[in-house]
């Protein structure tokens, strides 16, 4: 019987040829995102739609990537295309305000809690950026804690995960990042603020760390809120997975708790390259002009940007916030999260495979060692839960999975509002042939 590995060499030849003889040379790694990256290749897409896609040799998948988060509503939701498709007719770029820009900012206030100003960006790593430096600017203090493996983009600030400068940042840039290595522990938080006056912001993203692999306890963002409030330290939602998927409003109206600014991006764009700072008008205000030469000069936040709400993001965001705020999309997307964690527990619970499906919403997450009951992974420890998806263990899913027809983000599934109780069966059968698989190469 043929391996995993020699399975996946006969089903995706075209794919193969196309990394080795023309990718592999061009791009490091040869590709274009870490996360796209796999041994011995990755799979190359041709088209997509609704919870489907499908690769050069033709194999069709359920798909659980969902554009790295920002597809909610499917790939090429009709809606959407109409609207980008108008919209391009009429130009690209006009280096002009544009009214789809307006509306669009004004669904992210109706819909985002904390949101009375927004301020649009090219990606979530530029709103993460952007969101830090206007709380340093507001508060005139530079330091900003963040929390051991939560994921804010790629930028300088973004990348302390340590005690250490990374390769090509300057220490003193990570001499301004406070990392906590714990998150769900406000005494920790509290004895930072205690040793160190020139914190300006605590980020985190609000379900835990990637999109909550590692999670965070509910009561913790309350406990972050009051001390944050008691300090006058701006609290930093990074919702560019959450915004608009953990609920309409995001983890901040999924939990009630709502911080001075937010970041956002993915579902925001529609499928398109789009990113925003919503929050407190008196701190987006730092970058407004006030008439006042030396205010306007030397004090105010300047942000230019040359794709910052570009009209064809705007008429795909917009239209995505609109069905966002008028359909079910969200909790149908939940509904089938909902079926998937429960099939894949079923499944590991059958075959004896420790370990569990858990998430918040329509983010549905894998672990293989522990823990073995969803119920319980709020009360492990964060080390714990990483240490237990080896590297093997993610490339064996993965490549099982695509063998089986269903591509997940390695141990993380992205369900849309277009998946099906159907494709969820269908993944969880492909799930238990995956793990069949991966117990007979000695993986599990």
């Amino acid at each position: 019987m043929a391996s995993m590995t020699e399975r996946f060499y006969d089903l995706h030849p075209t794919s193969r040829r196309l990394y080795e003889d023309r990718a592999k040379g061009l791009f490091p790694d040869g590709v274009t995102h870490e996360t796209r990256y796999l041994a011995p290749f990755p799979i190359y897409a041709t088209h997509a739609e609704g919870a489907r896609k499908w690769d050069v040799d033709g194999n069709e998948y359920v798909d659980y990537v969902s554009g790295h988060g920002s597809l909610l509503l499917g790939h090429s939701h009709p809606a959407i295309v109409k609207a980008v498709s108008d919209y391009v007719a009429l130009g690209t770029h006009f280096g002009a305000n544009t009214e789809v820009e307006i509306k669009w900012g004004e669904l992210v206030t109706k819909l985002i809690p904390s949101a009375e100003k927004v301020r649009f960006t090219s990606s979530g790593t530029e709103a993460t950026m952007m969101a830090m430096r206007l709380a340093r600017a507001y508060t005139g203090k530079n330091k900003i804690i963040k929390f051991f493996d939560h994921f804010h983009g790629w930028h300088d600030y973004a990348a302390a995960n340590g005690n250490e400068s990374g390769p090509g940042i300057p220490a003193s840039t990570w001499e301004s990042m406070i990392v906590l290595p714990e998150v769900n522990d406000i005494n920790a938080v509290e004895r930072a603020l205690d040793v160190d006056d020139d914190i300006a912001a605590i980020i985190l993203e609000p379900t835990g760390a990637h999109m909550g692999v590692s999670p965070i306890k509910p009561a913790f963002l309350e406990e972050l809120r009051a001390v944050t409030e008691q300090r006058r330290v701006v609290l930093l939602f990074d919702e560019v997975v959450t915004g608009f998927r953990s609920s309409r409003g995001g983890a901040q109206a999924r939990f009630g708790v709502t911080p001075d600014l937010t970041s956002l991006a993915k579902v925001l764009g529609g499928g398109l390259p789009g990113g925003a700072v919503a929050g407190k008008a008196e701190i987006l205000d730092m970058i407004q002009r006030r008439g006042d030469v030396e205010w306007d000069s030397n004090r105010r936040v300047i942000h230019a940007g040359t794709f910052n709400a570009n009209p064809l993001s705007a008429a795909a965001g917009s239209t995505a916030l609109e069905l966002v705020a008028n359909t079910n999309a969200n909790a149908h997307a939940e509904t089938m999260a909902t079926r998937l964690k429960a099939g894949i527990n079923n499944v590991m619970a059958r075959l004896e495979i420790p370990g569990c499906a858990y998430g918040v919403a329509s983010l549905v997450h894998l672990t293989m060692g522990t823990p073995t009951d969803p119920e319980s992974i709020n009360d492990m420890p964060h080390a714990e839960i990483r240490a237990a998806m080896t590297p093997e263990k993610l490339s064996g899913i993965k490549i099982s999975l695509l063998n089986a027809g269903v591509d997940p983000m390695w141990k993380t599934m992205i369900v849309s509002a277009k998946h099906q109780e159907a494709d969820i069966d269908f993944t969880i059968a492909a799930y238990e042939e995956g793990f069949s698989n991966m117990r007979e190469e000695g993986i599990v």
